[in-house]
């Protein structure tokens, strides 16, 4: 086989191989060779059918097969010989007008992770901000317990006021009077004061009596989720069933017993040390964005631009997603639009970040132990039906992508943890609310410097935490942010012909309710997702004119970059299947 390089420009190669026709016709007759025996065909006894039939018969297929067996060692001999490290899956292509019997040649483009160098982890300074946990805060908790455990009692003859429990039969109908699907139902029981239904149903409510029958007009919100009602007006008649005064709000024993636990004491006590988990993890949050600041300011490489369109594509599909909750959508689309380069270079620090943790991982011996790896693959199962869970534990087992992904996150904590150790540290008490503006700072944390530039803000690592609520002209970057603050990364060499899709949670069934026509409109619904399957689809064949996906060592991009930075670990390693190859476009 004969290589020639054709490009070498940055990140980017390509080179062309050519396989002599001899060496496809061999693997034709071997092949021949191996099948003949095992062949039947009537008029001939087994195994005795005439090498020259078997070629008549199944040639073009054992050409086909043994094209791509050439181009896929072919591939492969160039990825260990050029030492290269694809960042994602290499295009191959057979040359325009290839006919059997001709040498072959073959287009490999790619690019290639770059060489990280040594990362700069010396020096690193940090300040842990922490918020004492304070009586009042506990004694909030408690109250908020003490609220939802509250007790109705029957009004009698009493006119609903706010704050009331209301239950009501109700039909809903259009402003031609006409009863619309969705808006019939019994015992409705809403607490006036709630926000639960669409704007100026509950206040309305305000002065019923049981046994009283009365109508109300109301207008559907313009974003309301049934495209029929968005907008328009209508009229609920109501029978009122009764009216309840809530009771009072207890804080002692038997608020705790009612919650199952034994004391009032245990139960401040899981409030307090749910509260210091609260503020430990936005400690961590905090410190973990000013060391990826840090990293950011005192590192920069060329990255692939394959793998930072990809991250982008994730970070632009949440945002999208996120868009059609937005109160006025197409304007949400239209900042979008304005601020698109913003978080191109958001993606870019995401791939460049991941690469950087990879290498410092890889290079301090940071790694996910199968203990631990047993253990995240049984909590993911969890979100599984009982008869799911164990296609999805053989997925992951069987799907090293898929196992990546997976992995990744807590790869990640633990390089995070590696390098707040090597960091000098500092500590300052502060209150949640100052440490939650810092987290959300757009020009800068409140102590130290926030040195990347304003398309990087904004962002947040849902591997371990979320940031406040950002203001809402930077809702959008919020968005973005919460993809993750870095690509994930990864301590594991992946091989893999195409990267499966990760597995997602089973679609759960919609509530059924019968006040479905007058509930206000979720503000953040999340998509609807699909179950997972028993395995990732069938890859395509190979079609003419398109490119041959050469299974080498892949490292797909985020989960894109996560496991691309996979590859700083092993440049030579091949898989074992083939490609199918086909002619080229005419």
């Amino acid at each position: 086989m004969q290589t020639v390089e054709t490009l070498n420009e940055g990140l980017k190669r390509a080179y062309t191989l050519t396989i002599p026709a001899s060496e496809i016709e061999a693997r034709v007759a071997g092949e021949i060779k191996r099948v003949a025996p095992q062949m039947k065909m009537p008029g001939f006894r087994p195994g005795k059918v005439p090498a020259n039939l078997v070629r008549k018969m199944h040639g073009p297929a054992l050409m086909q097969d043994a094209l791509n067996t050439s181009v896929q060692e072919g591939v492969q001999a160039l990825m260990a010989e050029q030492k290269l490290r694809p960042a994602v899956q290499p295009s191959v292509e057979l040359g325009e007008g290839y006919e059997a019997g001709q040498d072959a040649q073959v287009t490999v483009s790619l690019e290639v992770l770059p060489d990280v160098p040594a990362p700069a982890i010396d020096g690193l300074k940090l300040e842990r901000l922490t918020v004492p946990v304070a009586d009042a805060a506990i004694d909030e908790q408690l109250q908020k317990f003490a609220d939802n455990q509250k007790h109705w009692d029957d009004a009698g003859d009493k006119a609903a006021a706010q704050g009331d429990l209301v239950t009501t039969d109700f039909v809903g109908k259009t402003a031609d009077g006409v009863a619309f699907p969705g808006g019939t139902g019994t015992d409705m029981a809403v607490e006036i004061g709630s926000g639960r239904l669409i704007p100026g149903f509950e206040d309305q409510l305000i002065g019923a009596t049981a046994g009283e029958e009365r109508q109300i007009a109301v207008t559907f919100p313009a974003d309301y989720q049934e495209k029929s009602l968005a907008g328009k007006p209508a009229t609920f008649d109501l029978t009122v069933k009764s009216v309840k005064t809530a009771g009072e709000a207890k804080i002692d024993e038997d608020l705790a017993k009612n919650l199952g636990l034994e004391s009032l004491e245990q139960l401040r006590g899981l409030i307090k040390g749910q509260v210091e988990q609260e503020s430990s993890n936005l400690t961590r949050t905090h410190m973990k964005r000013k060391l990826l600041d840090q990293l950011a300011a005192g590192h920069d490489f060329a990255v692939p631009p394959s793998m930072v369109e990809a991250e982008f594509g994730q970070i632009w599909s949440q945002l999208e997603h996120e868009a059609t909750h937005e109160a006025d959508p197409e304007a949400a689309k239209a900042e979008m639009e304005s601020e698109r380069e913003d978080y191109r270079r958001i993606a870019e620090r995401r791939v460049r970040l991941g690469l950087l943790l990879s290498e410092i991982g890889q290079a301090n011996g940071v790694e996910v132990s199968q203990q631990e790896m047993n253990g995240l693959i049984a909590q993911a199962a969890q979100q599984y039906g009982p008869e799911e869970r164990q296609r999805f534990i053989q997925y992951v087992q069987q799907e090293p992508m898929a196992a990546a992904q997976l992995r990744a996150p807590l790869y990640e904590d633990k390089v995070v943890d590696f390098l707040f150790g090597k960091a000098e540290i500092t500590e300052r008490e502060t209150t949640r609310e100052e440490l939650e503006a810092a987290i959300e700072s757009e020009d800068g944390f409140s102590t130290g410097t926030h040195v990347h530039d304003h398309a990087d803000h904004d962002h947040d690592h849902g591997h371990d935490h979320d940031h406040a609520p950002a203001p809402k002209a930077k809702r959008a970057k919020k968005a973005a942010a919460a993809a993750d603050e870095t690509a994930p990364v990864s301590d594991a060499d992946t091989t893999a012909d195409e990267a499966p899709a990760k597995p997602k949670k089973p679609t759960k069934p919609a509530a059924k309710g019968s006040n479905a026509g007058v509930e206000a409109p979720a503000a953040d619904a999340p998509a609807t997702d699909t179950p997972a399957t028993d395995a990732p689809a069938k890859k395509a064949r190979a079609r003419k004119g398109a490119p041959i996906e050469a299974e080498t060592q892949v490292l797909e991009s985020s989960p894109v970059a996560a496991e691309a930075a996979e590859g700083t670990q092993a440049a030579d390693a091949v898989p074992a299947k083939k490609p199918r190859a086909k002619k080229a476009a005419e």
